[in-house]
C-alpha cells in the first residue's frame, strides 16, 4: 500500500510540473509571436494611404482610456481624408475611456464630415461614442442604448474569512480607500459610491438629451439602462437612420457635400497586441498544441486582450453586461 501511495504522489507531482512547463512554454511562445506580429503587421501606428478617400475607423470591444488612440485620431484630423465613417461594435467600457473617445471624435468632427455606423452593438460607453456624431446609422437588428453607469469591485471578505486571513489597515478617515474589497462595504461607503454613480448618470443623461435633441419625456423612455434594436431606436430618437456603410456614404454625399465616388479605406488605430488577428490565431493554435484547449477556446471566442479585460475592469463603468450563458 505504501508503494502504491508513493507512486500516486510521484505521478501527481510529475503532472503538476508538466502543467507548469506547458503554461510557461505557451507564454514564451505567445510573447515571441506578439513581438513578430507587431513588426510585420501593417497599420499599427495609424495609417491612411490615399488622399481624397473616406476614412473608415473601427471602434470594437471594450473601451478604455488610450493615448495612442487619441493621437491616431488627431493625425486623422490633419490628414487628406475627405470624410470619416466610424464603425462601432462595442458594449462600452470605463466612463473615463468613453468620455475620452467621445471628446476625440467631437474634435475630429469639427475638422471632417463624420458619420457613425453601428454594426452590431453600441451600448453604454459605445453609445457615448456614437453620439459624438450628428448622424447615427444602425442596422435593424443592431442594439443601442444602455444609458447608465455602474461601479463594480470584487469583494473577497467572505473568502478571506474562510481561509483565515485578516487584512488590517490604518487610514486617515473612514472613507479613505473605501470600498477596499477586503471587508463588507459600510453604509457610508455605499452612500458615497451611490453619489458617484448618480452624478455620472446625470452627466450621461444630459449628454444624450443635448446631443439627440430630446425633451425630458423622451429621455425617460430610453434612460433606464435597456438596449433597443435599431428598429426601436429610430422611433426613440436614439439613431437617425436604418442602413449600413453604403447608407453612410450616401448621407455624406447628399448632406455634407462629399465628392461622389470616393473609395472608403481603413484608417487603423494602434491595436492592442492581443487583438491582432494573426496573434489571436497563433496563440490559440499554440495553446491547443500544448494541451490547453479550454484556454485556446476562450481566446478564440473573445481575443487575448478582451478575455483579460473582462476580469480587469472595475471602477466607474459605462458598460452593458448581459448575463453569460452556459
Amino acid at each position: 500500500m505504501s508503494l502504491d501511495s508513493d507512486i500516486i504522489v510521484d505521478r501527481r507531482r510529475i503532472r503538476r510540473k508538466l502543467t507548469f512547463w506547458r503554461v510557461m512554454a505557451a507564454l514564451i511562445a505567445i510573447a515571441a509571436i506578439a513581438g513578430f506580429a507587431l513588426v510585420v503587421t501593417p497599420g499599427t501606428r495609424g495609417t491612411f494611404a490615399s488622399a481624397g478617400s473616406i476614412a473608415r475607423v473601427q471602434i470594437e470591444g471594450l473601451i478604455r482610456s488610450d493615448s495612442d488612440r487619441t493621437q491616431a485620431l488627431e493625425r486623422l484630423e490633419n490628414s487628406q481624408a475627405a470624410a470619416v465613417i466610424i464603425h462601432i461594435n462595442s458594449p462600452g467600457g470605463t466612463t473615463a475611456g468613453s468620455e475620452q473617445l467621445y471628446d476625440s471624435l467631437v474634435r475630429l468632427k469639427a475638422k471632417k464630415p463624420l458619420v457613425v455606423v453601428v454594426e452590431g452593438l453600441a451600448a453604454s460607453g459605445g453609445y457615448i461614442t456614437a453620439i459624438a456624431s450628428d448622424h447615427i446609422i444602425a442596422q435593424q437588428s443592431s442594439l443601442v442604448g444602455s444609458i447608465g453607469v455602474l461601479f463594480q469591485y470584487p469583494n473577497v471578505s467572505e473568502l478571506l474569512k474562510t481561509i483565515g486571513v485578516k487584512v488590517e489597515e490604518v487610514k486617515s478617515s473612514p472613507l479613505k480607500a473605501a470600498p477596499n474589497g477586503f471587508e463588507p462595504t459600510s453604509p457610508e461607503a455605499r452612500a458615497a459610491l451611490d453619489a458617484l454613480v448618480k452624478d455620472s448618470y446625470a452627466w450621461f443623461r444630459g449628454l444624450v438629451k443635448e446631443r439627440r435633441g430630446m425633451d425630458d419625456t423622451q429621455l425617460e423612455k430610453v434612460a433606464d439602462g435597456r438596449v433597443f434594436t435599431g428598429r426601436q431606436a429610430i422611433d426613440l430618437k436614439l439613431i437617425d437612420q436604418i442602413g449600413d456603410e453604403k447608407t453612410a456614404v450616401t448621407w455624406l454625399v447628399e448632406q455634407k457635400g462629399v465628392k461622389k465616388g470616393l473609395s472608403v479605406r481603413d484608417y487603423k488605430l494602434q491595436p492592442r497586441f492581443g487583438d491582432l488577428p494573426f496573434l489571436k490565431t497563433a496563440a490559440a493554435v499554440t495553446l491547443e498544441a500544448l494541451g490547453l484547449g479550454s484556454i485556446a477556446h476562450q481566446i478564440g471566442q473573445t481575443g487575448v486582450a478582451q478575455a483579460v479585460d473582462r476580469f480587469g475592469m472595475d471602477g466607474m463603468l459605462a458598460l452593458w453586461q448581459p448575463a453569460a450563458s452556459n
